[in-house]
């Protein structure tokens, strides 16, 4: 581990308005920290910044010290790339401002804000954007690997609503990119994840959602799977833009609305999220609740806000987590008995399999719009392992990897980049597919010593 003399931390700790967090520090461990509990790293330093001036500084202070960079937001990321071994941490989780213009329908956050921070202001004036499904997620981490949530199928991906971003780039000198400043720049944060650098403000677009939607669930017993997964497919396809139903597959939880013999039984979980007329949300959503015989269903009118918060306790930090995902431009009947046979052999009982229905607005930018080049994605599945107990990593990760095997014969062969683990650097390219060799090039002219490689990495063009 990287030893830095403490006259040489003082002179950082003197040149930030910030915090220094050294290894000697009583809440270092508690700093380093990030949501996937299988992460354990230790960076040298970290600079919880006060401002972009703290992030000029500790960016100076590594590479004058020739030191790895880390970019801690929300630290969400299943990778765990916020933190790495001897490295600055550049920490942003104080800056958490969300400032909301409702005339101009524009968002302006800061790079710590969460989900959660987000929603707490916009609905304030019943406005968006598209972001996530778990309140608890980062805002920044998520906007620069594109983004989607419920209602991307309205309104598209967040980075398709994304309008400007302030950034400190590799030689440290500050930028405002758009379309019109940097526009090469501003294509690659787009979807290219932190690869250019440590962005200190997000703009985005506003659209008029909520404050109340009409959603929730309707849960049925994975035996009647063979019924409900075909209706769901032709239900989706012929959906209207406003309504994104999720399929969730696991261990039914202790939910209320649930009989206790449902308790801990294999499930398939639709989440509904509709944000056309409230008043038409029951007819709407009326044909999901007859596929089969559910154990029970939760559906009504609620605030946008609390459905961004439905899945909070399945998600919950400090578990061990790994993901494996595919993108599909369709679900076959094959690709529906591999997940029932997966829910049925489930390594732990926090074990899940997401199948998020896309489509909509997303499938209509073209690739080359932005750097994220998911437009041919219909669904994206995630295999979600997750679980507490070190002794289990084998046989999660396992479960998690066959699976992923599986299903590749019946996959696009591209991913979502926000869903890649730490051992998945070869699927980088599947990432941006046709979009890889502009975003090296971009890499080259703004970061050419490849200063932020602690990422799903895109290498510098020669």
């Amino acid at each position: 581990m990287i030893k830095l003399s403490g006259e040489v931390i003082d002179a950082l700790k003197a040149s930030v308005r910030g915090r220094v967090i050294a290894p000697a520090d009583a809440d270092y461990d508690e700093a380093r920290k990030v949501w996937n509990a299988t992460i354990d790293r230790r960076p040298a330093l970290i600079v919880r910044c006060a401002g972009v001036a703290d992030v000029k500084a500790a960016l100076a202070f590594a590479r004058g010290n020739g030191m790895l960079v880390s970019i801690r937001g929300g630290s969400h990321n299943i990778a765990g790339s916020a933190v790495s071994d001897d490295a600055v941490m550049i920490d942003l989780s104080a800056l958490r401002s969300v400032r909301i213009d409702p005339q101009a329908r524009r968002a302006y956050v800061e790079p710590g804000a969460l989900l959660s921070d987000f929603d707490h202001e916009a609905q304030a004036f019943g406005l968006a954007t598209p972001l996530g499904i778990n309140s608890t997620t980062g805002i920044a981490g998520l906007t620069l690997g594109g983004g989607f949530g419920w209602i991307s199928r309205k309104f598209g991906v967040t980075v398709d609503n994304l309008v400007a971003a302030e950034i400190v780039t590799a030689d440290g000198e500050w930028r405002r990119v758009d379309e019109h400043a940097d526009p090469e720049l501003f294509w690659a944060l787009r979807g290219g994840g932190g690869n250019f650098g440590v962005v200190t403000l997000f703009e985005f677009r506003l659209h008029e959602v909520g404050p109340e939607i009409y959603g929730g669930l309707v849960v049925y017993p994975l035996e009647q799977a063979a019924d409900v997964l075909p209706k769901y497919r032709e239900f989706v396809a012929q959906s209207p833009d406003e309504l994104s139903v999720w399929a969730v597959m696991r261990l039914a939880p202790p939910l209320p609305f649930l009989p206790a013999e449902a308790h801990g039984k294999p499930v398939i979980v639709l989440a509904s999220c509709y944000v056309g007329p409230v008043e038409n949300g029951e007819r709407v959503l009326a044909p999901a609740r007859g596929f089969a015989t559910p154990y029970g269903e939760h559906l009504g009118p609620m605030p946008f806000a609390a459905w961004q918060k439905a899945f909070d306790p399945l998600l919950t930090p400090g578990s061990r987590n790994y993901w494996k995902s595919h993108n599909f431009a369709g679900l076959t009947d094959a690709t529906f008995d591999i997940l029932t046979n997966a829910v049925k052999s489930l390594p732990s009982t926090q074990c899940e399999i997401f199948v998020g229905a896309m489509g909509g607005e997303t499938n209509r930018v073209p690739v080359d719009a932005t750097a994220y080049a998911n437009r041919d994605s219909i669904y994206t599945i995630n295999i979600h392992g997750r679980w507490e107990d070190a002794a289990d990593d084998a046989r999660c990760t396992a479960w998690a990897r066959d699976m992923f095997a599986a299903l590749t014969p019946h996959a696009l062969g591209s991913v979502y980049v926000n869903f890649l683990t730490g051992d998945e650097g070869d699927r980088v390219k599947a990432a941006y597919g046709p979009n890889y060799e502009k975003l090296a090039r971009v890499k080259q002219r703004y970061d050419p010593e490849n200063v932020f490689r602690s990422n799903q990495n895109i290498v510098p063009a020669a």
